[in-house]
């Protein structure tokens, strides 16, 4: 619901009456369940830090926003009186299902079901949760998978964040979604095809079929890409009749669409012709930031994952398939220089980790320090995360900000993310739907 039919409906009441139904004079707010006191808030409206605030909760939502410590009768107190507030960090490039640091990639691939990645994926979305990500954006996974965790979540069976979903990705023969790419020809798996696209007939049928299956967005591949066998991350793989067909048929059906592009032909092109985002975005020039703030597309920079696969390239090359090393040694440095120029270009830029195994699911805030070590201000790093990451998701109405109406999906931690934005890696409490995940820096029961 956008927020002023929300306030619409908060502030009028259809009442029946002898002469039918008539709107009623407005009825007062619910009394909150719970108050936060906030010693300082970073409320993802502003930048600028509010001290001494109240939290007014009722049920899941927010109901009030005050200044100065409040406590009205009969709520229960969360004294954050000595911590920063935030709103629940937002994740815009995870893969939850994905635990690759756990063997050879070629063996998993031939050996792992998805069932195996079912049950990583329970454990991967509490860490995540935990870690003060309350809200994730899934681009690559086994659709019934993460379908099915998502309804998990929703339905309280297990703890974990909201989940929008994009589920298999789609691209072309050969390219990065390609899982038979590298291995023995003879090899195959019903499922290997089905993320195969190699015309624009073939693309709506995918969108079609992915959006029947319950995905939120959709997850296309136009480069090559570093972890998958023999493509080239700086070449354009799909054509762009297959790149528009996808993002017209997903747009038709109310989805986004999240591009993974590194290299330039691929990046500019799939801009142009509409996408929502680009994830990775490295071999992007100065015409490329023009086109993304022509389009209002945002850049997703993964700068984590890009940093360890350039260290696990470096110091054990061996564990990697077979020329990826060679490729992550380019593209890892490539991707900080990139998030650089874009900002300073005045890119819109959202958080996303890429996190699939190289670093722990729960890491995810280490991309953080990483954004500001290439040049962002923690202000706007912290931006990334919440206003940023939700007005990408599309939903702003629900998460990425304290303010009335929003899910009370709120975290905090000891000390200053503006003057030290590392301490967003050790979150002290975790709330989410009005819940307690975490308090004091020990998870709870909820």
């Amino acid at each position: 619901m956008k927020p002023g039919l929300r306030a619409a409906a908060a502030a009028w009441v259809l009442t029946l009456t002898s002469h039918g139904f008539a709107w009623a004079a407005p009825m007062a707010p619910a009394a909150p369940d719970t108050v936060i006191h906030a010693g300082r808030l970073l409320d993802g409206v502003s930048q600028t830090p509010r001290d001494k605030v109240s939290i007014l909760i009722k049920d899941d939502r927010i109901v009030g926003v005050q200044a100065g410590y409040v406590t009205p009768a009969g709520v229960r107190v969360i004294d954050l009186s000595g911590e920063t507030v935030l709103p629940g960090l937002i994740e815009c490039h995870d893969h939850i299902t994905a635990s690759f640091h756990k063997g050879d990639p070629i063996r998993n691939a031939v050996t792992r079901t998805d069932y195996d990645d079912e049950i990583d994926a329970v454990n991967n979305a509490r860490a995540e949760l935990l870690a003060g990500f309350t809200t994730v954006r899934d681009v690559g996974g086994a659709t019934g998978v993460v379908v099915a965790l998502k309804k998990a979540v929703n339905a309280g069976e297990i703890p974990g964040p909201r989940f929008w979903v994009a589920g298999t990705p789609l691209g072309p023969t050969g390219g990065h979604s390609d899982h038979a790419d590298g291995l023995d020809p003879s090899l195959s798996e019903p499922s290997w095809t089905q993320n195969v696209i190699d015309s624009p007939e073939a693309a709506r049928h995918a969108v079609r079929l992915l959006h029947r299956q319950g995905v939120d967005l959709i997850k296309i591949m136009p480069s090559g890409g570093v972890m998958s066998i023999g493509d080239n991350p700086a070449l354009q793989l799909m054509a762009d009749d297959e790149i528009k067909a996808v993002i017209d048929t997903a747009h038709a059906l109310g989805m986004k669409v999240a591009a993974h592009a590194h290299g330039k032909q691929a990046i500019d092109h799939t801009i142009a012709l509409g996408v929502d985002s680009i994830e990775h975005g490295s071999y992007a020039d100065a015409e490329s930031y023009a086109l993304f703030k022509q389009h209002g597309t945002y850049l997703v920079p993964t700068m984590l994952v890009a940093e360890r696969v350039y260290q696990h390239a470096k110091e054990h090359p061996e564990d990697l398939n077979p020329s990826t090393a060679a490729k992550a040694l380019v593209i890892g440095p490539m991707i900080a220089k990139n998030l650089h120029d874009a900002y300073q270009a005045g890119v819109k830029i959202a958080f996303g980790t890429d996190t699939f195994g190289l670093s722990n699911h729960g890491e995810n805030a280490q991309e953080f320090g990483l954004m500001v070590d290439a040049g962002m201000s923690p202000a706007d790093a912290v931006f990334t995360a919440t206003h940023n990451a939700a007005d990408l998701i599309g939903d702003p109405q629900d998460i990425g900000s304290v303010q009335p109406g929003r899910y009370a999906d709120i975290v905090a931690v000891k000390g200053d993310p503006y003057t030290n934005i590392r301490v967003l890696e050790q979150v002290d409490f975790v709330m989410k739907g009005g819940k307690v995940y975490k308090a004091g820096g020990v998870a709870t029961a909820g």
